[in-house]
């Protein structure tokens, strides 16, 4: 299974339109999007690598517009990490490849019949998620 869903996901980041991006890079741009605007060193910590690692991710994706920085409103001595238009952008055209990639591959690929056993079989692997 593990192998499977490796493969998968690899496809997946392959067909986003990001795979000049690092994995870390990707976790990031996703972390800021479901989370909203962190400081580095809540990235860092959220990410579990150290501050300095964090920190090359975040002059990377700011070289190339994906992130910008500003002054925390609660805290102005402290600088929040947050999403540029370009980043969303990015977000949301990758999200739209693979979710198309998915559907007509589903589509072409699965009979009716097929695409209701992996709809069947996702509900329960969900449920190795929840606690």
């Amino acid at each position: 299974m593990r192998a499977v869903v490796s493969r998968l996901r690899r496809t997946l980041r392959e067909t986003s339109g990001t795979s000049d991006l690092t994995p870390s890079q990707t976790a990031v741009l996703s972390r800021l999007i479901n989370d909203g605007p962190a400081s580095a060193s809540a990235l860092a910590a959220a990410e579990r690598v150290r501050p300095q690692s964090m920190a090359a991710t975040l002059a990377v994706l700011e070289q190339h517009g994906l992130v910008g920085r500003r002054p925390d409103p609660e805290d102005g001595r402290r600088r929040l990490v947050d999403l540029t238009e370009a980043g969303l952008g990015l977000i949301a055209d990758s999200r739209q490849a693979r979710e198309e990639w998915l559907a007509r591959e589903m589509e072409e690929r699965y009979t009716e019949a097929e695409r209701a056993t992996v709809l069947a079989a996702l509900a329960l692997l969900d449920r190795l998620n929840r606690r």
